[in-house]
């Protein structure tokens, strides 16, 4: 009983702030002279509300300028419930101001209760590039990259035919859809490498037996890289920045991610 409280006051009180920055280079076949060597932070699930306000996003947007990341991608879940914060988050996001740009999806709790056009508008007016079934044409030294965006899988329409359309089949994309395991609908599809949220890693681990529970889409590709389609698409899901349903994270760090392409 002891170890189970002191288990909890460790997961409420330190662990679901200690804001963990993960270094991961990845593999892109025959990627473009200019793009290697970018660095892509990923990061995923505020969760703005009762468990994380606006002193703890600007500490976290703080942490990121830090990085000095070339582009930024957000794979949603801005708020928990509630939109109360978005006027004072907005100014806050805005600070992010990545050379190469910012792009972001929405999550299953930004489209709950009706408020995914809010949110929409709010990441657009932080400066965001919010690709809803859409694609973004990243400029570097007269070489192009790809960033396509999917509605969200739970409450949206994902399409990413319609993402797709309009590149040219030599044309490095890379998908962010907030739900990691669209992956295996996404092997169909040209992407090299898919980032996602969601899972938040399972928010509270055990050592050995890992997440001891995992939300629906977010339980095959739980939480750091991986494969899809032995080998074919890699995945990387963020274990997300905030927390939802209980304010405790255990052996599950919060996570922004630094990918380097290569």
């Amino acid at each position: 009983m002891g170890l189970g409280a002191a288990s909890t006051v460790y997961g409420y009180s330190l662990e679901r702030h200690w804001l963990q920055v993960v270094e991961q280079p990845i593999a892109i076949p025959e990627l473009p002279e200019p793009w290697k060597g970018v660095r892509l932070l990923h990061f995923s699930d505020l969760h703005l509300g009762y468990y994380l306000g606006i002193t703890e996003l600007e500490k976290i947007v703080d942490r990121i300028n830090q990085e000095r990341p070339d582009l930024i991608c957000f794979t949603g879940d801005l708020v928990d419930e509630g939109t109360g914060l978005l006027p004072l988050a907005v100014p806050v996001l805005q600070k992010l101001q990545p050379p190469l740009g910012k792009y972001a999806v929405l999550g299953n709790h930004d489209w709950r209760y009706g408020k995914s056009r809010i949110i929409h508008e709010a990441l657009q007016s932080a400066g965001f590039s919010v690709l809803m079934n859409q694609h973004a044409a990243i400029q570097k030294q007269e070489s192009t990259l790809y960033v396509a965006g999917l509605d969200d899988v739970l409450h949206g329409v994902p399409d990413p035919a319609l993402a797709l359309d309009g590149i040219p089949a030599s044309g490095k994309v890379i998908l962010l859809v907030h739900e990691p395991d669209y992956a295996d609908q996404a092997l169909q599809f040209p992407f090299v490498l898919q980032l996602s949220g969601h899972s938040h890693g399972g928010q509270v681990r055990l050592p050995i037996l890992g997440p001891l529970i995992t939300p629906p889409m977010g339980q095959k590709y739980v939480s750091g890289l991986r494969y899809a389609g032995d080998g074919k698409l890699p995945v990387y899901t963020n274990r997300g920045v905030g927390t939802t349903i209980l304010p405790i994270r255990f052996y599950c760090r919060p996570e922004l991610t630094m990918l380097t392409l290569t």
